[in-house]
């Protein structure tokens, strides 16, 4: 008996994505379509994010939908990930090795944007991706101590520098290169300086995202990023407090002028939950992220409790996504990158590498 190939189509276009609530088939996330003479079918779901801790039940899903078609004997779906480059701001080019640059930023300090930055690095590793972090803050790094990683970067040639690695991360910081407590007194100049060349001559092994955890404020460092820097998108880390919404939008404005797309919110502190009674009160307000999203017209990507386990685990250089990595706040975490990750998917690719050289010679 053989199968309609319009059934097995139509089966295959009621598998919905959880993760975008869109059809597989509408973004074309099929392919290698065959039907045996024995009523076996094979397909390859292919996503354009990293989602490994869900490739089970992805598969189930397109499994179930297939077997509800007449004919069909069996199914085999083969799940895989294949993550792209995409656009970034105009006249930017992308940086060898690296197929995409999130900017995760704060107009505020002490948002707890550096733990939300590091996790989120992880999260994206946990999922299948090759990530790499790298600390803005010139003034203030503290990758070094969050990922529990000592030494100095080696110089392959005295030009450039391999990235450290940290928990699965290639990481890079100033805070590598320099004495723990020997504070970085330099003008604007120096320290935008000192980014790009952190940024540009570090040996990026094949990175599908780049995490940057970028300095409070709209000062010289933020200017020099988002207009030299090949920027897929920004994540605006808050807390519900007002004040801490009030720069977090000039943080969120600043982006916008030049050309960076915001893909989401995380508020950080959103609820503290009693560790002896479990009662919940928000101790820094409620609601916050979620007004300035939409007076935006972007997402929430998450809210995260005031947990003291994740800043002990922060201190301790485990992070929370490797420390307890099956709890719920590790959890969120993974749903926020997974989140942050289809945004990018679902943005324009960047095609420059498709393009021709063009080589213009005396004849």
């Amino acid at each position: 008996m053989s199968i309609d190939r319009a059934l097995i189509d139509a089966a295959l276009a009621t598998a919905v994505d959880p993760n975008t609530g869109q059809p597989f088939a509408a973004a074309k996330n099929f392919r290698n379509l065959t039907l045996g003479d024995n009523g076996i079918v094979s397909v390859d779901l292919v996503l354009g994010y990293p989602a490994q801790t869900q490739f089970a039940a992805l598969q189930a899903l397109v499994v179930d939908a297939l077997r509800t078609v007449p004919g069909v004997t069996g199914v085999q779906v083969q799940v895989s990930q294949k993550i792209a480059a995409h656009a970034v701001q105009r006249g930017v080019q992308l940086l060898p090795n690296v197929k995409n640059i999130v900017a995760v930023a704060s107009g505020k300090g002490g948002v707890g944007k550096s733990t939300t930055a590091v996790n989120l690095a992880l999260a994206l590793a946990s999922e299948g991706a090759a990530v790499g972090i790298l600390d803005a803050d010139i003034y203030g790094p503290s990758l070094p101590m969050m990922l529990g990683i000592e030494g100095r970067p080696e110089s392959p040639d005295g030009k450039s520098m391999n990235p450290m690695s940290g928990h699965g991360l290639q990481a890079n910081s100033i805070g590598f290169l320099v004495e723990q407590d020997n504070p970085m007194v330099w003008r604007g100049p120096m320290a935008t300086s000192a980014l790009e060349q952190l940024l540009r001559q570090t040996n990026w092994h094949e990175l599908d995202y780049l995490i940057v955890d970028m300095p409070p404020g709209t000062g010289d460092i933020q200017l020099t990023l988002s207009q030299r820097v090949p920027v897929t998108g920004a994540v605006i880390v808050t807390t519900p407090q007002d004040i801490a919404l009030l720069d977090a939008r000039k943080g969120l404005k600043m982006f916008e002028k030049v050309g960076i797309p915001i893909l989401g919110i995380v508020e950080n502190m959103s609820m503290h939950i009693c560790s002896n009674c479990g009662h919940e009160e928000p101790v820094f307000g409620a609601g916050g992220g979620a007004r300035m999203a939409q007076d935006y017209g972007v997402e929430v990507l998450g809210s995260l409790p005031l947990d003291r386990g994740i800043r002990e685990q922060a201190d301790s250089g485990r992070p929370t996504v490797v420390a307890d990595p099956h709890g719920r706040i590790a959890d969120i975490y993974r749903t926020i990158a997974r989140r942050v990750a289809v945004q990018i998917a679902e943005r324009a690719r960047d095609m420059t590498s498709k393009f021709p050289s063009i080589v213009v010679q005396n004849t």
